[in-house]
């Protein structure tokens, strides 16, 4: 039986998410195809309503309107690129008893000994090496590369063309900005946010931003 599946979360990644589904529902060596029920957001702006009904996906409601109703045996995806955000979402979720499902898209690149954890999204295009493993709802967007022996925490995102070199560790809820480059063998610490274009030489701490070439 086809699972049921709503993305939580109307914006830009939401319906990115949406892409993702769709191609793996067309063909997917990486995952389980889904009957995608519509999107919740608690807020969604006009424009992304008009996006949603232009491609034929219901707006399902609000989180609190869609959990008073929904069936246990529903999973969910978290289109939304905040890490922070992200998480705050999943504990609600999960509070309801429900399970996160994972999306893959059919024109990305997985190498061999790859570890995922529930939540997983990967878009087209992305690269992810040899023994890479993922925390929870972490997030890939298209073009990113992911070398070998990577370990990516909970609610990371890893924007847009950017490069996660060879055996490098991301702490829980960092985004990896769009075009950026983290040198290999070193570590980002948790809730940190490296900006878009850094090229990373060197360990990042807890909580921090950093930007520029070299990164500071």
């Amino acid at each position: 039986m086809v699972p049921s599946l709503i993305i939580v979360g109307a914006g830009g990644f939401g319906r990115e998410t949406i892409d993702v589904v769709e191609a793996i529902n067309q063909v997917s060596p990486h995952a389980e195809t889904y009957s995608l029920q519509g999107v919740v957001d608690d807020n969604p702006a006009l424009d992304d309503l008009a996006l949603l009904s232009r491609r034929g996906v219901r707006y399902l409601g609000t989180t609190s309107e869609v959990l008073d109703t929904i069936a246990s045996d529903v999973r969910y995806l978290i289109g939304v690129g905040s890490p922070a955000a992200r998480e705050k979402i999943d504990f609600q979720y999960r509070q309801a008893g429900l399970q996160a499902g994972t999306a893959i898209h059919p024109r990305a690149t997985i190498g061999s000994d790859f570890q995922l954890a529930p939540g997983t999204v990967i878009c087209a295009g992305a690269q992810v090496s040899t023994n890479v493993k993922f925390g929870a709802h972490v997030h890939i967007n298209p073009g990113a590369i992911l070398g070998h022996d990577a370990r990516l925490s909970d609610y990371v995102s890893v924007n847009p063309g950017a490069i996660v070199s060879g055996r490098v560790e991301v702490g829980s809820r960092v985004l990896v900005g769009a075009g950026s480059i983290i040198l290999q063998g070193l570590t980002v610490g948790a809730g940190s946010l490296v900006g878009a274009g850094a090229v990373v030489t060197k360990d990042v701490p807890e909580r921090t931003v950093v930007k520029g070439v070299p990164a500071r």
